[in-house]
């Protein structure tokens, strides 16, 4: 089994040429056999990107890449349940990020995402009997335990969020606004003068965790760099890697390189730290222990 690639969505608000010019940098240069594409965070944000992506798809299926559409993983409002809707109509895979939308996808196949708690076997299979082709399971679970579950659950592909800010929580608040003296209805979508999230440090000014509007991410970078042997071992197919704004094809190039054997887990950590990545590397929750401890290829 050869390890594939993904490219997961983008969870921070982009404006829309930004959003345009690093899916087509994407779609001409990265290694990646999946992307995908769609607002997960804050429903707000959609109606700044909606109208870009139909020729965000179309560039990307054209370069031969496979497009997911992914949903909020905290839909709140009737707008937000109706455009969900709308996406799980479509003959495209979609990827499901909170169980209100299972019904709208009326047992066709998606792709379960990291906002949904998978973390056994038995509701792997609840999902998989409703149509779950691929599992991303939840970010802190470890490569051990995703590996049990996926050897008991061969129906489904299970993926390993494999670089990235993780994404921890979500919240009712916008953190941003708050920052900035604004409610939430009225938040100016400041969230986009951060584009790879604001850093929060604790008192001991050490850097903890970083948010991003709605959501709260790590500080650090999760860098799973396991051999392949190692991934098919535990009958993981698939690595996520999440968007940010260092040079993502060489992000997904080190990756592409380390699942075929071309490079050590040694040598795609070393690469991996000579971009500009907004945190340092860490792959602890992978290794079953506190996912901020440095990465162990270290």
């Amino acid at each position: 089994m050869s390890i594939t690639l993904t490219l997961g969505p983008t969870f921070f608000h982009w404006p829309p040429n930004r959003l345009r010019d690093f899916y087509y940098y994407i779609a001409d240069e990265a290694p990646v056999e999946r992307v995908h594409v769609g607002e997960v965070v804050c429903g707000k944000r959609m109606p700044f990107s909606d109208p870009v992506w139909p020729e965000i798809i179309e560039r990307l299926e054209r370069a031969g890449k496979e497009v997911v559409l992914s949903t909020l993983a905290m839909p709140t409002l009737p707008r937000e349940r109706r455009a969900i809707e709308e996406l799980c109509a479509d003959g495209r895979l979609v990827e499901i990020n909170d169980v209100t939308a299972l019904p709208a996808r009326a047992g066709q196949p998606f792709v379960a995402g990291p906002f949904l708690n998978i973390y056994n076997e038995a509701t792997a299979r609840f999902l998989i009997r409703r149509g779950a082709r691929a599992i991303c399971p939840p970010v802190e679970l470890s490569l051990a335990t995703i590996g049990a579950i996926a050897m008991a659950c061969p129906d489904a592909a299970f993926e390993v969020f494999a670089f990235g800010r993780l994404p921890l929580a979500l919240s009712g608040r916008c953190y941003h606004a708050r920052l900035h003296g604004l409610h939430k209805d009225s938040c100016q979508f400041t969230c986009e003068q951060d584009a790879d999230g604001l850093v929060v440090e604790t008192l001991d000014e050490q850097a903890f965790l970083a948010m991003n509007g709605v959501q709260t991410l790590s500080a650090q970078v999760q860098a799973v760099l396991s051999p392949p042997a190692e991934l098919t071992t535990r009958a993981i197919a698939r690595l996520r890697l999440s968007p940010h704004t260092c040079d993502m094809v060489a992000v997904a190039q080190i990756y592409r390189a380390l699942a075929s054997g071309e490079i050590a887990p040694q040598e795609a950590l070393v690469r991996l730290g000579g971009l500009d990545l907004p945190g340092t590397l860490v792959d602890g929750y992978a290794r079953g222990v506190a996912g901020a401890l440095a990465a162990a290829s270290a």
